[in-house]
């Protein structure tokens, strides 16, 4: 295989980025196609625009919002024509990789004379992962929106005491994390950036950016940040997202809290290496512990020390 000078990669998802940014800093010249307007649509757009922004220093070029109305040869170069409103574009490459996702290939394998439900996204299965037929389970990336290796092998362990023993697990009960692996990484866990928005009030959100977290600053990767958030008035964790180098391996700490129902208090507690990018938890902890020291209880230590003093 030879690298390819050009590359036209279409779709701004994680593997799409994650493409964009090795082909890019072994040499090609990159251009990613999407339809959406942003990168990375199903996280946070402060944190997809950071990693955005990192794949443009290494010479990425995006065309977002575009939708492809062509793809054809001209001599021995592949030409990929789209549209974005009422404008035109065109974009020549030696090699086009498709990172647009995947379908669950569930035509023609007898699904319907075993009596098993499917669809457009893969086989129905309920919590327990039985499909129509109680008999037969599913799981993997034709079974879950989360298609991620990680993912799989969840289910699978949850599968194989529910299908064969007495098991009751469910699927939903799982806390799910996932990250993309550019430079920096981006990793979430928990609530959608969309379901924030419509529960308003009922979330407090704490962003600790990593231009305040020391380890960050002395590896000179201080543009991300760590957000969580939690449910309001309490340190229960609804969710968090992460964008700096290592962010996969700090979004496990928070997952591991979430499974065992550890909240923002009991990461603050911990003592965590110095330096270390994971001193972000803490910070959002201390945070956390502010917030709750309200105007009345600021004017009675005062009151307590000016007695006492």
């Amino acid at each position: 295989t030879e690298l390819p000078r050009r590359l036209v990669i279409v779709g701004a998802g994680p593997i799409g980025c994650e493409m964009a940014q090795s082909f890019a800093r072994f040499g090609s010249a990159v251009t990613v196609v999407d339809g959406n307007d942003r990168v990375l649509s199903n996280d946070d757009a402060d944190a997809a625009a950071v990693v955005r922004a990192a794949l443009e220093r290494d010479g990425v070029r995006f065309e977002l919002g575009a939708r492809i109305t062509a793809v054809a040869r001209e001599g021995s170069a592949r030409v990929v024509r789209f549209s974005r409103g009422a404008a035109t574009g065109r974009v020549a490459a030696d090699a086009i990789l498709v990172a647009a996702g995947r379908a669950a290939n569930v035509e023609g394998v007898g699904l319907d004379a075993a009596g098993v439900r499917y669809g457009d996204r893969g086989v129905e299965v309920d919590d327990r992962l039985r499909t129509s037929n109680p008999r037969i389970f599913a799981v993997g990336d034709v079974a879950t929106k989360y298609r991620f290796t990680h993912a799989a092998d969840a289910l699978a362990r949850l599968v194989v005491p529910n299908a064969l023993f007495w098991g009751r697990g469910k699927a939903s009960d799982l806390v799910m994390p996932w990250a993309t692996y550019t430079s920096p990484e981006l990793a979430h866990v928990g609530i959608a950036p969309a379901d924030v928005v419509r529960r308003g009030a009922e979330v407090e959100t704490i962003t600790v950016p990593l231009a305040e977290v020391d380890r960050a600053r002395l590896d000179d990767a201080a543009e991300g940040f760590f957000r969580v958030h939690l449910a309001r008035g309490s340190d229960r964790i609804l969710g968090a997202t992460f964008v700096g180098e290592h962010a996969g391996d700090i979004i496990s700490q928070v997952t591991q809290a979430m499974t065992q129902k550890l909240g923002l208090g009991a990461l603050g507690a911990m003592i965590y290496p110095y330096p270390t990018q994971a001193e972000a938890l803490r910070k959002a902890a201390d945070a956390w512990r502010r917030r709750k020291l309200t105007p009345a209880a600021k004017r009675a230590f005062a009151a307590f020390f000016r007695t006492v003093g």
